[in-house]
């Protein structure tokens, strides 16, 4: 791309400038990007939006980071691959719609629109011949291709299970949308619900999952411990305890050194044991109704209180022969393991909670390893330690008992070693409209077969009306009834949809090949995947992420990538924050946004104290919070952009803090952002016309502001390319900015080094402030685009330093600072260093010992007397 020639007005203008940079970027396709093998591929993405109508600081945050590393990266001369489309189905939509009576695709189309504006607006540098909306027919096809493969290779399963039911969005929820006991969209408290759900058999990949943990050095790791965490690799023993009736109860334990403190057996809500004794006793019977309700994630029961009742069974302790009563509890997870636990509450605290409650037994059998006492009475002992009460185990260590006893119930036929995992298999189906239909047919037998491959996409019906928040699609004859693609017999569509991380987890790999209408992917996956650098909030940790790499690893063994993982390295941005304003009223706190208050500053341009403009009236200064519509205190992007520009907003993010960091929005630092950019237009206006081609023997001034030029860059591409510390970065221009502006020679040498100055900042910029760069570079005559222009490299001869600034010390303290050749001998520099006139005050009638030399550094007198 060539450069257009540009005369710089007198003032800074950059709603003019931004708008005329970004129509010759658009005319000249700048960052349509194809593949090509003899260069260097980068992909670098960010997580794509919801279309939710406006940008948020939060996105612009996001994108903003991924566009500096995008930008910094193709003037590195990489190929460099930058992305952008829509996670356009979910419940938002859907429940505008209700609510406005609005069909969910107009809703999103129309937000998509004004969105993908916005972000042209900020100057993004994405190939847009590759967006697509995962609404779209032409991209959800490939996932139900893609289901109905997995389906077919036994990857895919339907069955009745306990669910997470959100009763506000009606639908179902996985484990991982399961926060604090609420739904991770509505806040609303999960209940439990048996239906029948589709599941991915994610759990067959989960020791891949963990162990490739390993080799992502890219990623904090922050959130690989999340993942571990949440995959949840358990080594133990599965026991079995007789029953009467020849049959067995069998639990999972990692604890088997506690085998013989077991005190009693407790089993699920829906374990057969006590679906069986509910129609025996009416007391198991509303026991199982009173909880059939309550939500089926770990936090929520383990924030209940321990509740249960007596089966009336018993089983056999394997290895001592006593009888141990079975009690159905509301604290056990059917999924997880076997759905029945055996309690040992000396040694277990939930074990120890229930066992109070109800008057069971605790007996110690394990001891402190410093033989120090233990009180039961006030609590569990959980610490590994020595076995007493445990017969001929006793005295061992708990590593020693637990392959001890796993020995001796393997060698009895009543236990074997086993590894357990947290993780539990993925529910894909959910119950609302807005999604991607799930490619199936039943007939009137029950019997389910997969949409044959020639008859996708399973098209989603867009204009719907909605009475409540039943999925229309159960009201669609057209849509609801096909005959089953085996049998020819009457068969139903599944009208359940998608979960919405189901679209989000390939997205990355299709923006490789859009345009490919016959193949989920092709072999220009192969050449852009994995993404080298993938930005987005660490939230994601243990739904998306988690679910993209298991996706990753299914794509590669239907043969469809060679590539394990999708991302090679991970960037997790903080939060942007942001003060509070509000009034305590008749019982309840109303916040009040930044744009209808008034406010008095400190000294510092810091809020000392706001007023509400309706009223004049004082509210009271919260604390920084998170931006968000609870607390109303978000900040519309676009209405800083139409004051003060896009570079600015952009300058303000990128120079506000770190990206792992939270940024705190400060209107006065948006100023300070806007006031640099004036300052630089203003330097560039007064250097930008022709210089000498390069500056020759440069002295004194000249040749300091020389070395400071190619000290920022080389600090500069050690920020950005390196350690992402953009803040340092631009903090390292604007030295250089106030060096070059305080140099006042009017040499012809001074002014060529000004111009290289210039240069130099422009192109460091760049990647940050790509407007105003943009048309000063336009405006220096340069031919090529700044975008290609190439980073600018230190000259070696430049850094050299003239003189050395050493410390001296005398008996450890700092008396002077002396000047040295690079290249002076220790004699002469001790010399130097005893013949300041501060050190011969400090060491007057004194006997020095000793002078040592540090190397470029200092100088350290030690002196007696």
């Amino acid at each position: 791309m060539q450069a257009k020639t540009y005369e710089m007005d007198t003032a800074y203008q950059p709603g003019k400038i931004e708008l005329e940079v970004q129509a010759a970027w658009e005319e000249g396709r700048a960052f349509k990007v194809t593949e090509d093998p003899d260069r260097e591929k980068f992909y670098c993405l960010s997580m794509f939006p919801y279309p939710s109508g406006k940008l948020h600081i939060g996105h612009v945050r996001n994108y903003t980071i991924g566009d500096v590393i995008a930008r910094y990266q193709r003037l590195q001369g990489r190929n460099v691959l930058q992305p952008m489309g829509w996670d356009a189905f979910g419940l938002p939509a859907e429940n505008a719609a209700i609510e406005n009576r609005v069909p969910p695709a107009e809703w999103t189309y129309r937000n998509i629109d004004y969105m993908r504006a916005q972000l042209k607006r900020l100057g993004f540098a994405y190939d847009w011949d590759r967006e697509f909306a995962t609404c779209g027919p032409e991209y959800y096809r490939w996932e139900q291709w893609f289901f109905t493969e997995l389906y077919r290779k036994g990857l895919v399963y339907k069955k009745t299970a306990p669910v997470n039911w959100d009763p506000v969005d009606q639908t179902v929820l996985a484990n991982e949308q399961v926060i604090d006991g609420r739904g991770w969209r509505s806040g609303a408290v999960v209940e439990r619900k048996e239906i029948p759900q589709w599941f991915l058999k994610i759990t067959d990949y989960s020791e891949e999952l963990l162990e490739e943990l390993d080799n992502l050095g890219g990623w904090p790791d922050s959130v690989r411990t999340m993942q571990r965490n949440w995959i949840g690799r358990s080594e133990g023993v599965e026991i079995d305890f007789p029953v009467a009736s020849d049959e067995r109860l069998t639990v999972f334990t990692t604890r088997p050194d506690t085998l013989f403190g077991v005190s009693y057996m407790a089993v699920a809500i829906e374990h057969p044991a006590a679906v069986a004794a509910a129609g025996r006793r009416a007391e198991v019977a509303a026991f199982l109704q009173k909880y059939r309700n309550v939500g089926t994630s770990e936090a929520e029961l383990e924030a209940m209180e321990k509740d249960g009742v007596p089966l009336d069974m018993d089983v056999t302790h394997p290895l001592t022969g006593e009888s141990l009563p079975v009690w159905v509890a509301n604290f056990i997870l059917m999924g997880y393991g076997t759905g029945a636990v055996m309690g040992v509450p000396g040694h277990d605290s939930r074990d120890w909670e229930f066992a109070k409650k109800h008057n069971l037994p605790i007996k110690p059998v394990i001891r402190p390893m410093d033989d120090a006492g233990i009180n039961l009475d006030e609590g569990a002992f959980v610490e590994k330690g020595i076995l007493e009460n445990s017969g001929e185990f006793d005295g061992l260590t708990s590593e020693q008992a637990f392959a001890a006893i796993a020995d001796r119930l393997e060698g009895t036929g009543t236990g074997r070693r086993k590894v357990n995992y947290r993780l539990r298999d993925w529910g894909i189906s959910r119950q609302r409209y807005w999604g991607c239909p799930i490619p199936v047919i039943t007939d009137e037998k029950g019997r389910s077969a997969p949409v044959p491959a020639q008859e996708l996409p399973v098209v989603l019906p867009e204009n719907v009306e909605f009475s409540g928040v039943r999925s229309p699609l159960n009201e669609m004859d057209d849509f609801l009834y096909a005959p089953h693609p085996e049998t020819g017999l009457p068969a139903r569509r599944e009208t359940d949809t998608f979960d919405t991380f189901f679209e989000s987890s390939w997205y990355f790999a299709r923006f490789c090949c859009t345009d490919n209408h016959d193949n989920m992917l092709d072999e220009r996956a192969d050449y852009w995947l994995p993404v080298d650098q993938y930005v987005g909030g660490i939230e994601h940790a243990v739904l998306h992420l988690l679910y993209s790499r298991f996706f990753q690893k299914l794509m590669r063994d239907l043969g469809l990538t060679p590539h394990g993982e999708p991302f090679k390295n991970l960037l997790t941005q903080g939060m942007v924050v942001a003060e509070t304003f509000y009034r305590d009223e008749h019982g309840r706190r109303t916040y009040y946004n930044f744009k209808d208050l008034e406010f008095e500053r400190d000294g510092k341009g810091r809020i000392a104290a706001a007023r509400l403009r309706a009223d004049n009236l004082p509210v009271t200064i919260g604390k920084r919070e998170k931006m968000s519509k609870s607390k109303n205190n978000g900040i519309d992007p676009q209405d800083i952009i139409d004051k003060y520009g896009a570079d600015t907003v952009r300058l303000f993010i990128m120079f506000a803090a770190p990206p792992e960091q939270s940024l705190e929005w400060s209107e006065s630092g948006i100023e300070g952002a806007y006031r640099f950019l004036k300052r630089l237009w203003k330097f560039a206006r007064n250097n930008y016309r022709d210089a000498p081609a390069g500056a020759s023997a440069v002295t004194g001034q000249q040749r300091e502001v020389r070395r400071k030029i190619h000290q920022t860059i080389v600090k500069v591409n050690d920020d950005i390319g390196r350690r992402y510390t953009f803040n340092t970065a631009i903090a390292a221009v604007m030295e250089l900015l106030n060096a070059l502006t305080r140099m006042n020679d009017q040499s012809a040498n001074a002014a060529a080094v000004r111009r290289e100055g210039l240069e130099v900042m422009i192109l460091l910029l760049s990647p940050i402030i790509p407007h105003i760069t943009d048309a000063i570079w336009r405006a220096m005559g340069k031919e090529t685009a700044l975008i290609d222009a190439g980073w600018p490299q230190a000259d070696e001869g430049a850094l050299v330093e003239d003189e050395l600034q050493l410390v001296v010390q005398v008996n450890g303290k700092k008396r002077a600072q002396i000047l040295a050749a690079p290249d002076a001998s220790e004699e002469s520099i001790k010399t130097s260093a005893l013949g300041n006139e501060n050190v011969q005050r400090h060491i007057k009638g004194k006997t020095v010992a000793k002078v040592i030399v540090v190397p470029q550094r200092l100088v350290n007198i030690v002196a007696h007397g």
